[in-house]
């Protein structure tokens, strides 16, 4: 099963055990004065004091990365942030809580099988982008923010996908995005905690829903195909009438028009037109067609006799 979310980077607020260069220094220096001591005394038990006496005062020195901040209690109290670089505690006294990442997190979310507002089922991957803005409110105020806002991401993006209808939830990608950042940022607020941006990875519908909208969508295209080829044709039938228009006041214009459609269609050798009766008579294409006849006879007989 995949998990619903995840953490990239840990729990930053579980405390983990670390050594530094400061801690591991004092403890070489106490055990080194010890084991002088020892070959200078004869006497265990001076050593064994100074070695003892390293190992409590290693764990005064801490160091954070730029990126950190320790929460420091002293005697279960919270007396302040340390960090970054070096700084001390008072060794039994104090001790660092959690050390809290103020970098950007991301983490990854998911709603499965969640209904939007008419009724289809749908799953959602989305991805998280987050920071602490407060590391004292991200220790104290909640148990384990990471987890807490995770959480808070899931049921965010389960409510947004409930009053959704799946038309806007595919076409409207930006906006609910924005809405659901809007909304995690709302309620991690008072946990210190910062949300950047969201970003939906994707969005998994029924495969049977995908086969009927794909069939929508070749009937749009088809319909849309069909009204703009009806458009030219209309566009083509208000020239021609524009067209006509013009031919009908200037017959020397419709004669010259007729003579080049002769000549288009009789410049190829064999070439066959047929012209309605009517055209022949209103435009008077009689006597061109005879001549052109004539002439392509003449050219046609002369042929033959040069070939005999």
């Amino acid at each position: 099963m995949v998990p619903l979310f995840t953490h990239r980077g840990g729990n930053p607020s579980v405390p983990i055990p670390r050594s530094n260069i400061v801690a591991i220094v004092i403890l070489l220096a106490c055990a080194g004065s010890g084991v002088w001591w020892f070959l200078a005394t004869n006497s265990p038990l001076p050593a064994i004091a100074l070695c003892a006496l390293g190992i409590v005062l290693m764990q005064s020195p801490k160091v954070a990365q730029q990126w950190e901040r320790a929460i420091v209690l002293r005697l279960g109290r919270f007396i302040g942030l340390q960090g970054p670089g070096l700084f001390w505690i008072i060794p039994f006294a104090d001790r660092v809580d959690s050390w809290i990442d103020q970098r950007t997190i991301t983490t990854t979310f998911a709603a499965e099988q969640t209904l939007t507002s008419d009724t289809v089922p749908v799953n959602v991957d989305a991805v998280l982008f987050w920071m602490v803005h407060d590391a004292q409110k991200a220790a104290l105020e909640v148990q384990d923010y990471p987890q807490a806002v995770s959480w808070a991401a899931q049921t965010a993006l389960r409510d947004i996908i409930g009053r959704t209808t799946l038309t806007d939830l595919l076409r409207g990608r930006e906006r609910i995005e924005d809405e659901l950042q809007q909304l995690i940022d709302r309620r991690s607020n008072p946990w210190g905690v910062t949300v950047s941006s969201v970003e939906m990875r994707d969005i998994v519908i029924p495969g049977a829903l995908q086969d009927a909208m794909s069939r929508e969508a070749q009937a749009a295209r088809e319909k849309q195909a069909r009204i703009i080829l009806g458009e030219a044709e209309m566009e083509i039938a208000h020239s021609f009438q524009e067209a006509a228009k013009s031919y009908h006041d200037n017959p020397t214009a419709l004669h010259l028009r007729a003579m080049n459609m002769l000549y288009e269609g009789l410049k190829e050798k064999g070439a066959l037109m047929l012209i309605p009766s009517s055209a022949v008579e209103s435009m008077g294409m009689g006597g061109l067609m005879g001549a052109a006849a004539l002439q392509q006879q003449r050219l046609t007989g002369g042929g033959d006799q040069t070939a005999k």
